[in-house]
């Protein structure tokens, strides 16, 4: 892990994903490399303002000396940090978080189910399994959003889309003109899918409400309750198990999490 200080950094790219959120490139000015795994987080500092939690969008095998944050404008931090532009500099901290259990999915079938900003955090284990393809089964990817404008990675989503090594489905809440895809929330793409409950490893991560619908569909095609986990990064602060701001029920998010099965996090009533 890297020193608690935070390492200067710089922006190397920015990309307009939404109305509300964009993509930053990141290089540490050590050049040192952030080694983290799917679904470990950073804190991001601005000078001046404070830190924020941010999960990392890019996946290990791709980072090299840099590294990807889909950030979106929703406080003083981040709305400061959508201001900035290439060759701004930032503080970072991390990487943070045990990260999603990568050594336990080799030979299994992923199921991937991404709400609205989700899409961020997961997009890293989604980019590391295709990286690393011949390690996994069938690979199943939901995807939904508020709105049509509300989707991230446009793009990479066709691209997933057209690759026969991954089977994709996407839905809206609320559709506009343009839109002739699946209506509805995400738990009405499971009526789609069929999988293998014995050899399916689950990773979810969206807006807390809509974790339970998401289990409780999954729970009844027969996944055991240690093969769907969840990421319940919130409450972050100082992300190394100091100052109590991310405990619930005696557990630490920031070190013991933020990923969990949920047959850990159904313990976790509070963070349900």
């Amino acid at each position: 892990m890297f020193n608690f200080l935070p390492m200067p950094a710089t922006i190397t790219d920015v990309r307009q994903l939404t109305d509300r959120e964009r993509l930053f490139t990141i290089r540490l000015d050590n050049e040192r490399i952030l080694r983290h795994r799917p679904c470990q987080f950073v804190l991001i500092s601005l000078f001046g303002i404070g830190e924020a939690p941010i999960s990392i969008s890019s996946p290990p095998v791709d980072s090299g000396k840099t590294f990807e944050l889909c950030i979106r404008s929703m406080g003083n931090l981040t709305n400061a940090m959508h201001k900035l532009s290439v060759n701004d500099k930032i503080g970072i901290r991390g990487p943070y978080g045990n990260g999603f259990p990568i050594e336990k999915i080799g030979g299994k079938d992923i199921l991937i189910v991404a709400g609205g900003l989700g899409l961020a955090p997961l997009r890293s284990l989604i980019k590391y399994v295709l990286q690393e393809r011949g390690r996994y089964r069938r690979v199943i990817l939901l995807i939904g959003a508020k709105r049509p404008g509300d989707i991230l990675f446009r793009e990479e989503i066709s691209e997933w889309e057209r690759d026969p090594a991954i089977e994709t489905h996407i839905t809206v809440d609320a559709a506009d003109p343009s839109w002739t895809r699946h209506v509805g929330v995400i738990t009405g793409l499971f009526r789609h899918i069929d999988i293998d409950p014995l050899k399916t490893i689950a990773a979810i991560v969206g807006p807390p409400v809509m974790y339970r619908f998401v289990i409780r569909e999954i729970l009844a095609k027969g996944v055991f309750e240690g093969n769907i986990y969840l990421d319940l990064e919130r409450r972050m602060r100082c992300g190394v198990g100091k100052c109590g701001h991310c405990q619930i029920n005696g557990i630490y998010l920031c070190q013991n999490g933020p990923v969990l099965s949920y047959l850990e996090a159904r313990k976790l009533q509070e963070a349900l």
